[in-house]
């Protein structure tokens, strides 16, 4: 019956916005950015505060479902729940000011997330741009050019553009080992607009499953927090197989 049907308003901002403000939850919610689950010990290092602050700190996270818990054995490791959260915190990100740098080892990390970082479970920073502009240039990837993609400039939520796997892109791709097989309902390709470099990275199946690659065949390493070194390896098979040179990401 029409009395009996629930009603639903607009959607409540104030409460996430509350959750994800406070200073000590903000600094888990980036620490947890990259994806990996993460103890409670490390979380409270990054937060700077006390493990029975950080307690409570996570329960509101995870009852608000930004956060979930997973138990193995004494320990309980806190991962971000999907990757809906992860593209608010780097639409935050976007809008956020700079924190000033106050030491030399404050900027090495700055420059540092700037070059290579996970975004959640994808490559971001510049090395994140150009890879998705080398995968266009080289047409692994094309660019949907409908007339509603034209006319919606907004990038931020990966869908203004619409990025297409070409045949050649998929025979590429499989070559070096990237997993292509559909087996979620998460979309292939999406991308993030690069809260550091104002243009877009790679999202979605793909941009994880060759961010898995990479680290796979030992292109990539990962380093302190979100942070992303290339190997000297990394180096030349991302020039051979993509054309990405150390000039447009170093």
């Amino acid at each position: 019956m029409e009395n009996d049907r629930v009603r639903i308003g607009d959607a409540n901002i104030a409460t996430i916005g509350a959750l994800m403000g406070e200073p000590a939850r903000a600094k888990v919610l980036m620490a947890l950015l990259d994806g990996r689950a993460l103890a409670a010990s490390t979380l409270a290092a990054e937060a700077g505060v006390a493990a029975s602050t950080l307690s409570t700190h996570l329960s509101r996270l995870v009852d608000g479902d930004l956060v979930s818990v997973e138990t193995s054995g004494r320990n309980r490791y806190f991962r971000i729940t999907r990757p809906e959260v992860a593209d608010a915190l780097e639409a935050l990100a976007r809008l956020a000011p700079a924190q000033p740098i106050r030491s030399l080892r404050q900027g090495t990390h700055a420059e540092a997330i700037r070059r290579a970082r996970t975004c959640y479970d994808h490559l971001a920073g510049r090395l994140g741009v150009a890879l998705l502009d080398a995968l266009v240039d080289s047409e692994l990837l094309l660019v949907d050019s409908t007339p509603d993609a034209k006319s919606d400039p907004i990038l931020g939520l990966g869908r203004a553009k619409s990025y297409v796997l070409t045949p050649v892109g998929k025979a590429r791709l499989e070559t070096l080992g990237v997993a292509l097989d559909r087996t979620s309902r998460r979309a292939l390709t999406r991308y993030c607009l690069d809260w550091s470099e104002q243009r877009a990275h790679l999202a979605g199946a793909l941009g994880a499953n060759i961010l898995t690659r990479l680290l796979e065949l030992g292109w990539l390493v990962r380093g302190d927090r979100r942070i992303v070194k290339v190997t000297a390896t990394g180096r030349d098979g991302l020039e051979a197989e993509f054309g990405i040179t150390p000039d447009t990401w170093h």
